[in-house]
Order: structure tokens, then C-alpha cells, then sequence
């Protein structure tokens, strides 16, 4: 696991040992961050259920202006703040320890929320429910979630909309965002 592009291009990530975290493959995170890319300069993001960080920090390194990285699991949370510390981000990134449900209740805006957590857990749709009741995304903001295909990933609200979808063998990426003006 690596960063891909940015200031921190090339860097490798520690990973856990086991199979409690589930990293975005290399492939996935590549994906994702090209469709992404001119949207990252600047931007407030959010790396909810971060196990170890990759997200949030391939956003730090191709430009964002701050990440806050959430985790339940200690341990995931010491990988995070080593990734962060190695890549030189420490000035840009929050860590938070913490349900990563509970925490989209604090009102914090961002710009681009990565959502990963266990695939088959609900807390995607849980998360997602959440993000649109307590409005965190800021206008024309970007949802990333990352699930196992054949989940029951909401559509929408009409406040905010499923720009598109991705699939990736046993993977799916919805992309969603925040209707500007509403």
C-alpha cells in the first residue's frame, strides 16, 4: 500500500497484521482519486472509519487542506497517526477516536467524506443517513463510499444525489454529492 500521486508520492503505508482492517486497494484508491482529482486543492475532508488512513492521506498529498481521520479501533488509529507522521502531515491531519456515526452528529462541515467501513456492517447506509439529516457536506461537496457490491446503498434525497458509480469486481464506489443553492 502507497500513496500514489502528491507531495508524499510513492510513500509506503504501514498496514496492519490480521484482517480486522480492510484497506481500499491500490487499484480502487486510483480510481477513485482520478475522478476526483481537480476537486481535492484546498478542500476539508473527512476519512470516517479510516483504519489507516490511505484515503485522508492521498488527499493531504495531492492538495487538501486539512483530513480528520476517525477510527473505533486503537490500534488502527496508531497506524493512521504513523502514516500521517511519515508522510509529514501531522500539521494538516486531526485524529479522532470515536464511533464514526456518532461523530457526523458534531455538525463539522467538510468538502469530500470518504466512507469505507466493514462491508455488510449498515454503517455505510447508517453513515449516509446521518451525513444528510445533520447536513455536514458543504455545497457541491462529494460523498466517496466504498461498499461490497450488491449493498443496498441509498440513491438519494433530492438535497443530495448520486453522481456516479463504480465497480470493481467485488467492489462498488458510490460517488454522491451536495445539490448547490439548497
Amino acid at each position: 500500500m502507497r500513496v500514489i500521486a502528491g507531495t508524499a508520492r510513492g510513500r509506503r503505508l504501514k498496514e496492519p497484521e490480521g484482517r480486522q482492517i480492510r484497506p481500499t486497494t491500490d487499484k480502487v484508491k486510483e480510481a477513485v482519486f482520478s475522478a476526483i482529482q481537480f476537486e481535492i486543492e484546498g478542500r476539508r475532508v473527512l476519512d470516517l472509519f479510516a483504519g489507516t488512513g490511505q484515503l485522508g492521506i492521498e488527499a493531504l498529498s495531492r492538495g487538501a487542506r486539512q483530513a480528520v481521520f476517525t477510527d473505533e479501533s486503537p490500534a488502527a488509529l496508531r497506524i493512521v497517526q504513523e502514516n500521517v507522521e511519515s508522510c509529514g502531515f501531522s500539521d494538516r491531519a486531526v485524529i479522532r477516536r470515536g464511533d464514526g456515526v456518532s461523530y457526523l452528529k458534531s455538525g463539522e462541515k467538510f468538502d469530500i467524506i470518504f466512507l469505507d467501513p466493514p462491508y455488510e456492517s449498515g454503517l455505510a447506509e447508517k453513515a449516509l443517513e446521518t451525513i444528510i439529516q445533520f447536513d455536514i457536506l458543504n455545497e457541491n461537496g462529494i460523498i466517496v463510499c466504498e461498499s461490497g457490491t450488491g449493498q443496498n446503498v441509498p440513491e438519494s434525497d433530492g438535497f443530495y444525489f448520486k453522481r456516479r458509480q463504480y465497480r470493481y469486481g467485488k467492489i462498488t464506489v458510490d460517488m454522491f454529492s451536495r445539490r448547490a443553492g439548497v
